[in-house]
């Protein structure tokens, strides 16, 4: 009997795990497991939230696939584990591949001063739309982006901005549309590029993920 791999994906950020809901692994090969994002404690380290995620992975020798900030949080849980395959999604790997406009918020410490009281108040995106394409993203950021607790924001988006890794891990897979708006493909080296794709694309891209994890984790 062939021996199966287990996967471990973590979303992106404020984004619920329901993300995944259309990946499909062969079931005769991998089990699927998603991680949902914890709170963080008062003034917690990437490094111990890391390790706290990390209680979830039952599995040795498992695979690490993660989504945005996912995707750094995966980084960081990979340094405390013994992992077949690190696989990041529309991320980055270290603070280099980072955009301008975050390090600056980074220098001036703009995160400080995020909006994310009012953030974590909306419960209708769909009322902030206007026109049928602004209002069809809005339901789906009703959908996926449900994790609205403010110290979460505070915390999450300071450890994005301020994430501190200077140069990539070895082996790391890195998956990366080239439409992507939030870091863009012109700060990504040693990249699998998937066209079109999007920062949403793990939703909208699926089919693409369904087709080729399968030998991206095996080779």
């Amino acid at each position: 009997m062939e021996e199966v791999t287990h996967v471990y994906f973590v979303p992106g950020l404020a984004a619920d795990v329901s993300i995944f809901e259309y990946i499909e692994l062969p079931v005769d090969k991998y089990r699927m497991y998603t991680i949902p994002w914890k709170i963080p404690q008062e003034n917690e380290t990437i490094q111990n939230y890391a390790q706290r995620m990390c209680k979830e992975v039952m599995h040795t020798n498992s695979v690490l696939v993660g989504v945005s900030f996912g995707g750094v949080i995966v980084q960081e849980m990979s340094k405390y584990l013994r992992v077949k395959k690190l696989i990041v999604i529309s991320s980055v790997k270290n603070k280099h591949e980072l955009p301008t406009r975050m390090k600056l918020v980074r220098k001036t410490k703009a995160y400080k001063i995020f909006p994310t009281s009012i953030i974590s108040k909306i419960n209708n995106w769909e009322k902030l739309a206007f026109g049928d394409f602004a209002k069809k993203r809005a339901a789906m950021y009703q959908k996926y982006l449900s994790i609205n607790d403010k110290r979460y924001l505070d915390w999450a988006i300071k450890n994005i901005v301020c994430w501190d890794q200077e140069t990539s891990l070895p082996g790391i897979v890195h998956i990366h549309g080239d439409k992507d708006i939030v870091f863009p493909i012109a700060n990504i080296k040693n990249c699998i590029t998937v066209e079109k794709g999007t920062h949403v694309m793990i939703i909208n891209r699926a089919r693409w993920f369904n087709k080729n994890l399968p030998e991206i984790i095996e080779n």
